[in-house]
């Protein structure tokens, strides 16, 4: 079977504890998509492991983790994380694997990145800084460094300083401290030798376990509304979020998908600028944040927050072919004595759908709320839907007629066994 779970908001959804759960039957988990700007937690017997490169699921024994083509790495962010594992005694040899078809993120892209984003004064678009945007460019430009350029360190060395005095005349122009070549590649060689074991063809490799009938859990980064192409762009990230990149990120044929999971946090949240209709402020948004833990896993960064916005999500769901439904962080709204979830937009009194809105229409239009009753008690210990207070079986019972979409798992809480299958 090949699963793919897919954020339907804003990204931050708890994508990482689901993928940590669903990789307990996996052979395979694999990244497909975005970059380190991606931030997943998975909190096992009370410690935290924040991933941004390695997919998730790597903690179960028996998943072998693969960061397909598709992601764009930053070797550094990548070998902190093998660090990590390692010190906590995995043994990655065998177990992850890295497609030679990766582009690198350099350290001029993340320059450029902040030299792009003090330009834009108060328009800024709110990126993470790291370095994303610009890798994207470079790689569509036909200026992109892969992998593959490692192998060959003569390669690497030649194109990797053909590109950087071409950056460091634009860093100029920014009065921004041009990038040393020697030193880069300096740093670059010591990365080279702990990473090269680690990259393989793994198109082949996916090919082979689809052959083999193995289990392969696709394991989306970011969420639906900051897709490059269905975002309000350009308040987007770089790479396109939905199960099309599944076969462009990682050659799986999107005809072998056999179940979409979307994932949906039963409020909004968001980091970085853009419209985001149903965003609340005040002591309400505080509230909800703290209890959430709303702080970004890349950034650290305050995320915005909102009320569930079912419009946006209907898109998501339409245009990914969600079959399954998975909603997350329900706990964080115990004790709200109202709820409210957006089921319509309206633009000068008429009806308009996500669809029709650039990020000028998202951001003058007027959300239309249905008001439901909240609830009072700790659901964290939880695990049958039946046991649930009525309201908040009523609230995840009208998610579920509005989109259409089956309810099937209910997370209650961070850690792994803090959740309910309905």
């Amino acid at each position: 079977m090949v699963s793919v779970i897919i954020g339907t908001q804003w990204g931050d959804e708890g994508k990482g504890k689901i993928v940590d759960l669903f990789s307990k039957d996996a052979d395979f988990v694999v990244r497909f998509h975005g970059g380190s700007n991606a931030g997943h937690t998975v909190i096992v017997n009370g410690k935290k492991y924040p991933f941004h490169l390695i997919p998730s699921g790597i903690l179960q024994p028996n998943a072998k983790g693969v960061i397909a083509n598709g992601v764009i790495v930053d070797l550094e962010v990548l070998i902190s994380e093998i660090k990590m594992l390692e010190e906590d005694g995995m043994e990655l040899k065998g177990k992850l694997f890295v497609s030679d078809r990766c582009h690198l993120i350099i350290p001029y892209h993340k320059a450029l990145d902040l030299a792009y984003e003090n330009a834009r004064g108060k328009d800024k678009l709110g990126t993470t800084g790291r370095g994303i945007g610009p890798a994207l460019a470079d790689k569509v430009s036909y200026n992109g460094i892969r992998i593959y350029e490692l192998l060959d360190w003569e390669n690497f060395v030649d194109k990797f300083t053909f590109q950087t005095n071409i950056k460091n005349k634009i860093l100029k122009t920014f009065n921004i401290e041009p990038i040393n070549v020697k030193r880069e590649l300096d740093r670059f060689l010591k990365l080279r030798k702990i990473i090269l074991p680690c990259v393989t063809d793994t198109y082949q490799l996916l090919q082979n376990a689809l052959k083999d009938k193995k289990n392969i859990l696709m394991e989306g980064a970011h969420g639906v509304m900051l897709d490059i192409d269905f975002s309000p762009y350009p308040f987007s990230t770089g790479s396109n979020v939905i199960i099309g990149a599944v076969n462009t990120g990682a050659g799986i044929p999107l005809k072998n998908l056999d179940q979409v999971w979307g994932v949906t946090k039963a409020y909004t949240s968001r980091v970085g600028g853009g419209p985001l209709p149903t965003e609340v402020h005040g002591a309400l948004a505080d509230i909800i944040r703290e209890k959430g833990g709303e702080y970004g896993t890349t950034t650290g960064r305050a995320r915005r927050i909102g009320w569930l916005d079912l419009e946006a999500v209907k898109f998501a769901c339409q245009l990914c072919g969600v079959t399954d439904l998975i909603i997350t962080k329900i706990d964080v709204l115990s004790g709200l004595e109202k709820i409210k979830v957006c089921i319509e937009y309206k633009l000068n009194s008429k009806s308009i759908s996500y669809s029709s809105c650039g990020y000028n229409e998202l951001s003058k239009l007027t959300p239309i709320y249905k008001e439901l009753p909240g609830w009072k008690d700790d659901i964290s210990k939880v695990r049958k839907f039946s046991d649930l207070p009525k309201n908040c079986q009523n609230y995840l019972k009208f998610i579920e007629k509005f989109l259409g979409t089956p309810v099937k798992l209910i997370s209650t809480g961070p850690a792994r066994d803090e959740y309910i299958k309905s």
